[in-house]
C-alpha cells in the first residue's frame, strides 16, 4: 500500500500530487500497491476533490490529525521562512504485513509520484 499525506485538497500542488498518483494507480497496481491518500479535510471536501478531478483511489479525513501524528506527518515545518506546525508532505510505503518498507518526508509534489514508481519498479 501508498498511504500519502497532503495538506489541503482542491489546492494546486496538493492537485497535481493527487492526479499524479491517479495516473498512476494502474501500474502500481500492477506492480501490487494500492493508493490512499489522507489529509485533514473533511469527508465532503474530499469527495468534491475526487469528482472533481477524477480520482478513483479512497481518500482519508484525519481532521484531528491522530494519523498524521502517529506517521510523523504533522508537526514543525518550515513554511515561507516561518516556522509553523502544520501537515509534512509525506507518503508510506507499506507491506502486506503493515510494515512500513519506505518513509518519505518532507517530498515536493510535482514529479514525486515518479521517484515513487521508479523506487517500487512500477514504471
Amino acid at each position: 500500500m501508498i498511504l500519502f499525506f497532503y495538506p489541503e485538497a482542491m489546492t494546486p500542488a496538493c492537485t497535481k500530487e493527487a492526479c499524479e498518483f491517479q495516473e498512476s494507480t494502474e501500474p502500481l497496481a500492477t506492480a501490487g500497491y494500492r493508493v490512499l491518500g489522507v489529509s485533514r479535510d473533511a469527508v465532503e471536501k474530499l469527495r468534491r476533490f475526487a469528482d472533481r478531478d477524477g480520482l478513483e483511489y479512497p481518500l482519508l479525513s484525519d481532521p484531528d490529525t491522530a494519523v498524521h501524528r502517529a506517521y510523523g506527518a504533522f508537526g514543525t515545518k518550515n513554511s515561507y521562512g516561518r516556522v509553523i506546525e502544520g501537515v509534512i508532505r509525506s507518503t508510506f510505503v507499506i507491506d502486506a504485513d503493515g510494515k512500513i518498507e519506505h518513509a518519505l518526508y518532507n517530498i515536493k509534489a510535482t514529479g514525486h509520484v515518479a521517484r515513487v514508481r521508479k523506487m517500487l519498479g512500477a514504471e
